[in-house]
């Protein structure tokens, strides 16, 4: 499996900032970490071995980038008006720079869809759902959509615009909407077991049904936790059904 390190400095983050590539050809998949973890802790975790025979047999392209949560909703020691600067700051680097590195890496028209799981879920649908004229879709395992569940009570616009449990009830910009709905790649995934919470999927599908939007709520019975071997086991089975 080709496997390619590299980082460069990215003006959005004012860091030198990491990413790997894994496979050759196929569409775009952009991983984000999970919780505060890096743009490895797929590999480390074996996802990357899992995948393995798509990204040889040239069906996806991965790339996993770090994620910043350690220094914006995570770190308990900052203020909360900056934690919502540097989130917006860190979706600047996605929109930005990943973005456009992706598209220099493979074809313009590559579709690009993002993944994630547990905070990483939540990252990869507000990526998409903001933005999808630059990416094509989501695969969000585990997730809850509300960024309330983080920011320890605080509030303001960033944080509403970052939350699509809250903002997507009150879109109204046509032209957003009908790019979301032509996407046909929103798939919400979740286990029933611990530490997972299967009523925030759905109550968020709800909010896609609402908006005539497609999607694809798949709830995982009580043996799938919040944990490595279920995401090891739903991801190869989406790109293996639905890609």
């Amino acid at each position: 499996m080709d496997r390619h390190l590299t980082s460069w400095y990215s003006p959005s983050l004012n860091k030198e900032m990491p990413i790997a590539v894994y496979g050759h050809y196929g569409f775009a998949l952009l991983l984000i970490p999970t919780a505060a973890a890096d743009y490895l802790e797929y590999e480390r975790f074996q996802l990357m071995d899992y995948l393995k025979p798509y990204i040889e047999g040239g069906k996806v392209k991965v790339y996993s980038v770090d994620s910043i949560n350690n220094e914006s909703w995570m770190n308990n020691n900052m203020d909360p008006r900056q934690k919502a600067i540097r989130h917006q700051q860190w979706n600047n680097y996605i929109y930005n720079e990943v973005v456009p590195f992706i598209r220099n890496n493979s074809s313009q028209e590559t579709q690009i869809i993002t993944c994630g799981a547990s905070f990483g879920a939540l990252h990869s649908m507000n990526l998409f759902l903001k933005r999808p004229d630059l990416i094509n879709g989501v695969i969000a395992m585990s997730g809850v959509y509300e960024l309330t569940e983080y920011t320890k009570g605080y509030w303001d616009d960033d944080v509403y615009f970052n939350s699509p449990m809250h903002y997507m009830p009150n879109l109204t910009d046509h032209n957003i909407l009908e790019q979301i709905r032509r996407s046909g790649h929103i798939h919400i995934l979740t286990g029933s077991g611990a530490y997972e919470d299967p009523s925030s999927g759905s109550r968020f599908a709800k909010i896609l049904y609402d908006k005539g939007i497609w999607y694809e709520l798949d709830v995982w019975g009580t043996e799938w936790t919040h944990d490595w071997p279920t995401w090891r086991k739903m991801l190869p089975e989406y790109l293996a059904t639905r890609f």
